[in-house]
């Protein structure tokens, strides 16, 4: 990354999620689809498609925030399994997803891609979303 380059969220992120906030290192963002507890990380700094071309400080950060949102979305949703990908299969910028899974969801066992079409958030369920979340966020986000 140049001096020069400036973050920008990947189009393709901006239209399929909702911004839950900031962290040091990363945009934090809720997938659009109320069928998973699914939010992203990712890391505010352009050009960056692996996580290996971050630099080691920034790895050990992008660590952290995933280890202490995987935690809380665990404690918050109860989970059976947490899934954590950066795949970028289909958007090249670096992101990191945060499925809680549960036995006998949608797609359970299988990855959640392409099971159904998404189920967005109306506003009660985003509002409700928002209010289990808070605890996590606050720790997470700057303010």
């Amino acid at each position: 990354m140049t001096q020069d380059q400036k973050f920008s969220l990947h189009e393709r992120l901006a239209e399929d999620t909702i911004r839950l906030g900031r962290s040091n290192l990363c945009e934090i963002r809720l997938m659009n689809d109320q069928t998973w507890p699914w939010v992203l990380l990712v890391p505010m700094l352009a050009g960056i498609r692996e996580i290996y071309e971050l630099s080691p400080e920034q790895q050990h950060l992008l660590l952290q925030e995933s280890s202490s949102l995987s935690r809380g979305m665990m404690d918050v949703f109860g989970g059976d399994k947490m899934n954590v990908a950066a795949l970028g299969n289909m958007v090249p910028q670096l992101h990191v997803h945060h499925i809680v899974r549960f036995e006998g969801d949608p797609a359970w066992p299988a990855p959640v891609w392409g099971k159904q079409p998404p189920v967005p958030y109306d506003e009660a369920r985003l509002a409700e979303f928002k209010k289990a979340m808070a605890p996590v966020l606050s720790q997470l986000c700057i303010h």
